[in-house]
């Protein structure tokens, strides 16, 4: 793919880039192998500074970014902006806890004095996804940094300028030099940084595919790396749930970034007592959702982000329907330029069908019907995914048997799955490995040392 911006609410092609050649890559590893063996030394003091600024350079900006945002992957402006503004959270976020989630950990021996220390690995690698063009970096960037590793950030091809223009947002808040860059190459460099001694460990956030491959890389170098790929996560609804609630969250836990989430609702699995209600309060609420230019204020929907993706999700709708699956609203290509497709519901699908365990990264919702808990919670773990879960129940004794059942990373009872700079994200099977945010994802990218005195 071509390092560009395509404007996919018109075909437009923006700008467009030159990978770095192999001499240019070569000066950048070199600065951040250089950068790192000062930055490691600075305290957690100095950091907290330049991470509070840049989550300040980030508000100030936060209408310039957004904009960029929506101008190469298409998600609504609203959302654009919100996305920035939580980008200065988890900045804030670690800004203010790493010191206290790094500090050293007494711990009992037969020394005198034993201790754990965490201390920072290097260069971290982060290959990232277009759909969360700010958002999945900084969660990344923001303990790294705190932690006193350096990062490089290798970006979607499609988001070239998102990816400079977060480069400049460290730069501008004051980090040295090299502390982190961003490398414009294309994904077959992948396997060549990984075997530089100077790349101590990686984190991908994207694709099944490619995931395999990193790990693949990484682990023919025994590194270590974090990997948050595919869901398709359920969305359970009892016959005890607030169903108005349920409804309202539904249309928001499936339609979030015009239908491209790892963490959207994708699967709605709804009691057969109140299946008919919920779905035709669904469609209702669905056809009220207005498809339109994303720099528009009162838009739902933009576009997806390329043309092969809405090409793909029409194709996965067409085989939903040739595998016995009925169209509820929505399935065809909408006529104009961009990449605009409907909301789209698809009901009756058989438990069976090859579709019904593939993620559909757009504005493509499932419907199933389960007869009691035990059949939710097998419908809900029935596919090779474990991201996260959403379940609607008032009852208790519902709720601890959907936590415990449901085979997930994250299990929201009567809410959206969101991520949080103060709870861990990741999952299971499929969906990866490892652990961002909170203090677990700092952890991830630490030496965690034991000191054993005498």
């Amino acid at each position: 793919m071509a390092i560009a911006t395509i404007n996919p609410a018109t075909g437009e092609t923006i700008k467009t880039f030159e990978p770095l050649t192999d001499a240019e890559l070569e000066t950048k590893l070199a600065l951040a192998q250089q950068a790192f063996e000062h930055y490691r030394h600075t305290s957690f003091e100095q950091r907290s500074q330049w991470m509070k600024a840049a989550a300040q350079v980030l508000e100030d900006q936060k209408e310039t970014l957004g904009k960029l945002m929506t101008l190469e992957m298409g998600k609504t402006l609203k959302s654009a902006i919100g996305e920035v503004e939580k980008c200065a959270w988890v900045c804030r976020f670690y800004a203010e806890n790493a010191a206290q989630f790094l500090a050293d950990l007494p711990g009992e021996s037969d020394a005198s004095r034993s201790f754990v220390r965490y201390q920072p690995l290097g260069a971290v690698l982060a290959v990232m996804p277009w759909n969360f063009p700010f958002w999945q970096v900084f969660r990344f960037a923001a303990p790294a940094l705190m932690a006193g590793n350096v990062g490089l950030l290798k970006h979607a091809s499609n988001v070239p300028q998102c990816a400079l223009a977060i480069e400049q947002v460290f730069q501008q808040a004051g980090f040295p030099n090299g502390v982190f860059q961003t490398l414009l190459i294309g994904a077959d460099k992948i396997a060549g940084l990984m075997a530089d001694d100077r790349i101590k460990a990686a984190t991908l956030t994207g694709s099944e595919p490619a995931g395999a491959s990193l790990a693949v890389a990484a682990g023919q170098q025994i590194k270590k790396v974090v990997l948050e790929l595919g869901g398709s996560d359920p969305f359970v609804v009892m016959p005890s749930a607030d169903v108005d609630a349920a409804i309202s969250t539904a249309v928001t836990a499936r339609m979030l970034n015009n239908g491209q989430s790892c963490i959207a609702a994708k699967r709605f699995i709804v009691a057969n007592a109140i299946a008919d209600e919920f779905e035709h309060r669904l469609i209702e609420k669905y056809k009220a959702l207005k498809i339109g230019d994303p720099m528009l204020p009162d838009t739902d929907i933009g576009p997806l982000a390329t043309a092969k993706i809405r090409d793909e999700i029409h194709q996965q709708v067409e085989a939903a329907v040739q595998q016995g699956a009925r169209l509820a609203i929505g399935g065809q290509m909408l006529d104009g330029v961009g990449n605009y497709y409907p909301p789209t519901i698809l009901t009756d699908i058989p438990t069976s069908a090859p579709i019904a365990q593939e993620e559909f990264f757009g504005p493509v919702a499932m419907l199933f019907r389960f007869a009691d808990i035990e059949e939710a919670i097998y419908l809900a773990n029935h596919i090779p995914f474990g991201l996260g879960a959403s379940a609607w129940t008032t009852d208790p004794a519902e709720q601890e048997q959907l936590i415990n059942g449901i085979e997930a990373g994250a299990v929201f009872i009567n809410g959206m799955v969101k991520s949080d700079p103060r709870l861990p994200f990741g999952g299971i099977k499929r969906s990866g490995f490892g652990r961002e945010l909170s203090i677990q994802g700092i952890h991830e990218f630490v030496n965690i040392k034991t000191v054993w005195i005498k």
